[in-house]
């Protein structure tokens, strides 16, 4: 692909939608992996790589939010334009759910490409939902949270070399996310699916149920056994879930 900011882990053969996903903090474009191959195979699915890790670890990532997602916004109305006709879905887990929704917030509202088709939003309640003072962790406090929610990564952790690659980001995500304040505004007019492990130590079910809160349109919940990494065990279940999605709108429309 000619933009850095996103990876392609499998070759869509046919015309089906594409869904953008957006890693949690920090997470890379890899953690949808294997979910990109346990869709459709019509699928086009584009994993989000934020700037400061894996191959773009070089590069200063971002600290605060908003101009986080104004360049994302950015690259993906150049990427979604060359094919405009083509239906698309924002998916986003955890840090990455609020990455998404204020995305498609932009992408509403610049009107530069027909709305997403739908917004998945993973792990995470609305955004006026916050787990922790976030902005008075030290790295200690960070790398305590990491370990507390659990996921695929957390051999990194013990490991000195990795740790010092991947620190930066994740320092900086979790800066973001306690610079973060919800600055109001009307519901977004895209349909809605929330998805939630039913034991996630830092996302209740009724928590993601707020996010019917933040749409007009169409909203419905998905409950996984599981705690805050629960997709990575049900990733067959979280396919049929945003495949089903996806269909139902394209029924509606």
């Amino acid at each position: 692909m000619s933009s850095t900011w996103f990876r392609r882990f499998t070759k869509s053969t046919g015309g089906g939608p594409r869904l953008v996903c957006f890693p949690h903090a920090g997470g890379s474009a890899t953690a949808f992996k294997e979910l990109a191959h346990h869709l459709p195979s019509a699928f086009d699915v584009l994993a989000v790589q934020y700037p400061g890790r894996q191959d773009r670890f070089r590069e200063e990532p971002f600290a605060e939010i908003d101009p986080l997602v104004s360049a994302l916004a950015a690259e993906l109305t150049r990427e979604l334009a060359a094919d405009a006709g083509r239906p698309y879905a924002l998916f986003g887990h955890s840090m990455g759910a609020l990455v998404a929704f204020e995305t498609a917030r932009i992408l509403t509202a610049e009107r530069r490409l027909p709305p997403p088709e739908r917004l998945f939003l993973s792990g995470r309640g609305g955004p006026e939902h916050r787990d922790s003072a976030y902005e008075m962790f030290d790295d200690k406090d960070v790398l305590e949270d990491v370990r507390r929610l659990g996921g695929t990564d957390q051999e990194m952790l013990e490991d000195p070399d990795l740790l010092e690659l991947v620190m930066p980001a994740l320092r900086a995500d979790y800066r973001m996310l306690g610079a973060y304040e919800w600055g109001g505004g009307e519901p977004i007019g895209v349909p809605v699916t929330a998805l939630t492990g039913d034991s996630d130590p830092m996302t209740t079910v009724e928590d993601a149920r707020t996010w019917q809160r933040y749409t007009t349109g169409d909203f419905a919940l998905e409950v996984f056994p599981g705690g805050h990494f629960y997709l990575f065990d049900h990733l067959e279940k979280v396919a049929t879930a945003v495949t089903d999605g996806l269909l139902a709108g394209a029924a509606a429309g």
